[in-house]
């Protein structure tokens, strides 16, 4: 399988530093982003080839990683599943718009594509999809990052954000994609609080599930990623492991 990665920024620089392609039958191949220079130096480490237009790469990679923007989502999702060219979105906040992820879906189905979204800095997903099966009462989520992480400069605990994850990723783009992946898997548009706390070092996501199976709760605590502490390191390992079971013949999981 041929990938091609599109956004060349932090996440796709973790991913191409740990990428083992030995025996995985996967070769990230293809890199575009806007700043070529960074699609070039990515390029180099994996032996790649650096595109100056993501059209010049479509037609001859299986899938394309997005690791930009959900901007990137809205403006290339669609003509690469048109191409019938798989797609994994990191920017999976772009697919609460219920339009967007409907259109992506019917696009994909007409031309034998797929859409992977990886399970990104939090932990459970398998836990909540199952739980999904039956209903769920409650599902919330608690995010509490360092003032870098979320841009701000403060030394008081504060609440950003208490309300729905289909706001919360409007307001907080780059920074609440668990919000997003979270409230797809459970099919519930989740409870999210989001609280800067200048206590912590690492990105503390909380997640609690109450439902006909019982209850459980999660805690991640991930750390950021030093050239942009927007991004937990879970979150592109997350992709890498993504990436490599597609090939893989035993596979544990939902």
């Amino acid at each position: 399988m041929i990938v091609g990665i599109l956004g060349c920024g932090a996440i796709a620089s973790i991913i191409v530093n740990n990428f083992l392609s030995k025996n995985s039958g996967i070769e990230i191949k293809y890199f575009y982003d806007h700043d070529i220079k960074k699609a070039e130096n990515l390029a180099i480490i994996l032996n790649g080839i650096a595109v100056l237009d993501i059209e010049d790469m479509i037609d001859k990679v299986d899938l394309v990683l997005e690791a930009a923007s959900p901007m990137s989502v809205e403006k290339h999702a669609l003509k690469i599943l048109n191409k019938g060219k798989d797609v994994m979105i990191m920017s999976i906040g772009a697919l609460m718009d219920s339009d967007i992820r409907s259109q992506m879906i019917a696009t994909a189905s007409k031309n034998n594509a797929k859409i992977f979204a990886p399970s990104g800095a939090i932990v459970g997903l398998d836990g909540i999809k199952a739980a999904s099966i039956g209903k769920i009462k409650k599902a919330t989520l608690t995010t509490r990052k360092p003032p870098k992480s979320l841009g701000k400069d403060t030394d008081n605990e504060e609440i950003l954000f208490e309300g729905k994850a289909s706001e919360a990723v409007k307001k907080f783009p780059v920074n609440i994609n668990v919000a997003a992946a979270f409230s797809i898997a459970c099919n519930i548009d989740i409870d999210v609080e989001i609280i800067v706390d200048p206590k912590v070092d690492k990105n503390v996501h909380e997640i609690i599930v109450k439902g006909d199976f019982g209850q459980f709760k999660t805690r991640t605590e991930n750390l950021p990623c030093e050239v942009n502490p927007k991004t937990s390191m879970l979150a592109a390992y997350s992709a890498i492991k993504l990436l490599t079971s597609l090939n893989e013949n035993f596979i544990i999981g939902t």
